[in-house]
């Protein structure tokens, strides 16, 4: 019979979804080069282009819920799912591998020609650095506590354990708004500024887009103990939550790699904060 279902596959129909997340997207990172510029419409443009892309996510995500629900995320389907995520995350490898990247090579070859470096790292402009083993080591803690207790929530759900699901997510977010406020403090009272000279500017760059992925990964958590409350998940289907999972625990790993390479040996034997 034409139009009879005879494989595992879930064929999308026709949306206007990913086309409105592009239009966001664009209008998003074009708003921001204008308000860093300080361009006509760069108050404007960057906060219409997010709520857009805001807007275009909450409806992507809620109909990959209904789809869920609906039973086409079948075993074919979960499979392509994390392969797809898997390359998700392989693709967040290299964007952190560039900003390491950018901080090893200002540190191993400091620029002689330039006034606020001296030749010297940290620069010759940076008075003090942050200590390593204050905010910084209790946000690692903090992290690597986090990334236990969604194990625990995993490991649950696998179990049949809704209420251990519930308490180990609402661990791990709260752990994860600590880590944010912590690092906003940390900010807020760093005693060196983004701009002027490699070492702030590479800190700042490799520092701040972690935190922003601390965010990301606290609202898919947030999501996912909604989600949890309204009784999806099943010990045999969860896939959104180990999306969630996964990208925590890569979020977890770069931080370590950050403390030890960033504040640990990039600040090694400056004066501290």
């Amino acid at each position: 019979m034409a139009g009879t279902k005879n494989h595992d596959y879930h064929i999308l129909p026709p949306d206007l979804v990913p086309l409105t997340t592009t239009i966001g997207a664009l209008t998003f990172t074009s708003g921001m080069v204008l308000m860093m510029h300080k361009l006509p419409g760069g108050h404007v443009v960057p906060w219409a282009g997010l709520a857009l892309l805001l807007f275009a996510m909450y409806q992507w995500f809620t109909k990959i819920v209904h789809e869920a629900r609906a039973g086409d995320h079948t075993p074919v389907v979960q499979l392509h799912q994390r392969y797809g995520m898997i390359l998700f995350i392989a693709s967040e490898v290299m964007f952190f591998v560039g900003w390491f990247w950018a901080f090893f090579d200002f540190s191993l070859f400091p620029s002689e020609l330039s006034e606020a470096v001296a030749g010297q790292w940290p620069p010759k402009a940076i008075e003090a650095v942050m200590d390593p083993f204050d905010l910084p080591l209790l946000n690692t803690l903090i992290l690597l506590t986090s990334g236990t207790t969604v194990t625990w929530a995993h490991h649950a759900l696998i179990h049949g354990d809704r209420d251990g699901l519930k308490k180990g997510l609402w661990a791990t977010i709260a752990l994860g708004v600590l880590f944010s406020m912590i690092q906003a403090y940390e900010y807020m009272h760093a005693p060196f500024g983004f701009g002027g000279n490699t070492y702030g500017s590479a800190f700042y760059m490799a520092t701040g887009f972690h935190g922003f992925h601390v965010i990301v990964g606290t609202i898919m958590l947030i999501v996912c103990l909604v989600r949890s409350y309204q009784g999806d998940f099943t010990p045999r289907q969860h896939f959104g939550f180990e999306a969630a999972a996964w990208y925590w625990h890569f979020v977890d790993v770069v931080w370590l790699f950050l403390f030890v390479a960033v504040y640990v040996w990039g600040g090694w034997g400056y004066p501290v904060h």
